[in-house]
């Protein structure tokens, strides 16, 4: 039985190691063979850093770790390429002063694995910049970028709309090395969650083409169905595969679904237990605050339609809802309509499985009421109350949840005012319990609060 790969992505561990792999070699064959410059927008944890590991490994020509894997035979491995991995992923740039210092620290790295001296170090754009000549100097052949996390000191920061102004602006510094130094490169790939605006970020590389929503590469980041029941069988003794299927699958990126890989490899870690694994690594705090002061129906979110320039990118400042959901992977395509506008794409959105829309409206539920304990012992009213069709007491139950919520939740803003605000709570307390129910059916409309 192979092993499970929780929290590596070291592509050269798992390999030697024997852990399970899902070989995603037959599309980093096609992107290194047909192009140059690429971008990929997926949620967290959801396997970006292996994958760029994996093209890290591709291009030094380790051809030992590919025995078996679907490019083995069809890469020249006399050829080995010097490589530059960047990555955010790791500590929080609060200040231009840390983001610089994560900078040098990343080249200095990728200096000593290419054994070389860049001439120039003043500032990290020249370090990047005289590091990639002397790397195509030494080795006379151009050099594979790989960008691991572009946006996260951006993230780290939204909040903050000058901070994160000022984290972009330095990282534009950065990247523009790239577009100039287009005669040295072979290939780069660049990883993040979010779609910052080109212009504003990349200052000029405009020629990066952007895979997040191409069908040839829909599953090059999660597990397929075949995925799961092929390498994983193993781990599949006694699994419900619908309910895995309803739990953890669906997430769309124009093409075949997917699980989140980090559900997956927990679900069976833990012993085959349901829970939400992915949700619990991030709270959508910021996405609530968003909610509440746009006024956002929570009954939008089952069923959104928006355009394609919607969907595709956002910059500070200016962030539809919407679009930040779907690229931090809390609601997924499901569904393309055909636009009279022609060229023009129109997505319709929704939570992808079971688990996302379980534990986000039961979030916006808790970071509401700030009470696990009082909610905890309503939802068992609650449940008795829809089992035994009690309207009274459903009407009793719901009258003390807007009683838990704090007051100030109304009188810093005038959400309380609309009636969106309580459908919204309604709605997110009933699906709390993970099942499905029709509000007009049960006389919820009927019941004043």
């Amino acid at each position: 039985m192979k092993k499970l790969p929780l929290g590596i992505q070291n592509f050269p561990e798992i390999r030697q190691s024997n852990y399970a792999y899902i070989d995603k070699t037959s599309m980093a064959f096609k992107l290194a063979d047909s192009g140059k410059y690429y971008f990929l927008s997926r949620p967290r944890r959801f396997g970006k850093s292996l994958f760029l590991d994996t093209l890290k490994c591709l291009f030094e020509g380790k051809k030992e770790l590919f025995e078996g894997l679907y490019i083995y035979d069809k890469w020249d491995w006399n050829i080995k390429y010097p490589v530059i991995k960047i990555s955010f992923g790791a500590g929080i740039a609060k200040d231009k002063e840390k983001l610089a210092q994560s900078i040098f620290l990343n080249l200095l790295d990728s200096e000593k694995d290419n054994k070389v001296t860049a001439y120039d170090k003043s500032n990290y754009s020249n370090y990047f910049k005289t590091l990639i000549t002397a790397c195509y100097d030494k080795y006379k052949t151009p050099v594979a970028i790989l960008i691991d996390e572009y946006d996260k000191p951006i993230l780290d920061n939204i909040t903050d709309e000058p901070k994160a102004i000022e984290m972009r602006n330095n990282l534009r510094d950065l990247y523009s090395v790239i577009k100039d130094s287009d005669e040295y490169i072979k290939f780069a790939f660049l990883t993040g969650v979010s779609k910052f605006s080109k212009m504003n970020l990349f200052s000029g590389l405009n020629n990066l083409t952007d895979i997040t929503l191409d069908n040839r590469y829909a599953t090059i980041c999660g597990y397929t169905q075949k995925d799961v029941e092929s390498v994983f069988n193993d781990y599949l003794q006694n699994v419900d595969m619908n309910e895995l299927k309803r739990w953890y699958n669906g997430y769309s990126f124009i093409g075949e679904s997917v699980y989140n890989p980090y559900d997956i490899l927990l679900f069976f870690d833990k012993g085959n237990q349901f829970t939400s694994y992915w949700f619990e690594t991030g709270t959508p705090t910021f996405l609530i605050d968003m909610i509440r002061e746009k006024q956002y129906h929570l009954l939008d979110l089952e069923s959104i339609e928006v355009s394609e320039q919607v969907l595709n990118t956002f910059d500070i400042g200016n962030i539809p809802i919407e679009s930040l959901m779907f690229q931090t992977g809390y609601l997924t395509i499901k569904s393309i309509k055909p636009s009279r506008i022609p060229h023009i794409k129109r997505y319709c959105l929704g939570f992808p499985n079971f688990e996302v829309r379980h534990a986000f409206l039961s979030y916006f539920l808790d970071y509401l009421a700030q009470s696990y304990s009082a909610r905890g012992i309503n939802q068992d009213k609650l449940y008795a109350s829809l089992e035994d069709r009690e309207i009274e007491q459903l009407e009793r139950v719901l009258k003390s949840l807007f009683s838990a919520i704090p007051y100030n939740a109304y009188i810093k803003n005038n959400i309380g005012d609309y009636e969106g605000f309580y459908l919204s709570v309604v709605y997110a307390y009933l699906y709390s319990l993970g099942i499905d129910i029709n509000l007009v059916q049960l006389g919820v409309n009927n019941i004043t609060l």
